[in-house]
């Protein structure tokens, strides 16, 4: 897709896009034990800002994120480093909008 020139983008680096990651899991005990080991490669990825956002449905067995990346490669390339991959059946899809209140003005408070 190239250079975004949205206005809300969030994103310091041209070069990149955001992606909308879909995971569908599977847990068992083990999976349940590893993660601590996947928050911290997630934390570290949204102190670095490579990840927008992050949630997990226990009741869905899903898990949502908006990753910037250069492509759908490289977020894929993030994904593989964590220990809970092999559970994981992954959708990545690049995003032509992406708009949230977070990236609005706050609204105005007369005193």
């Amino acid at each position: 897709m190239g250079k975004q020139y949205c206005a809300m983008e969030n994103i310091n680096d041209e070069s990149f896009s955001k992606y909308q990651v879909t995971i569908h899991f599977n847990m068992d005990e083990q999976f349940m034990s590893l993660v601590p080991a996947h928050r911290v490669l997630i934390n570290e990825l949204i102190d670095k800002g490579t990840i927008d956002y992050y949630s997990v449905s226990m009741e869905t067995q899903r898990c949502w994120m908006v990753m910037n990346a250069s492509d759908k490669k490289a977020v894929e390339n993030h994904l593989l480093k964590t220990p809970l991959y092999k559970y994981w059946t992954i959708e990545i899809d690049e995003l032509i909008v992406y708009d949230a209140q977070s990236y609005r003005l706050p609204a105005l408070q007369l005193n």
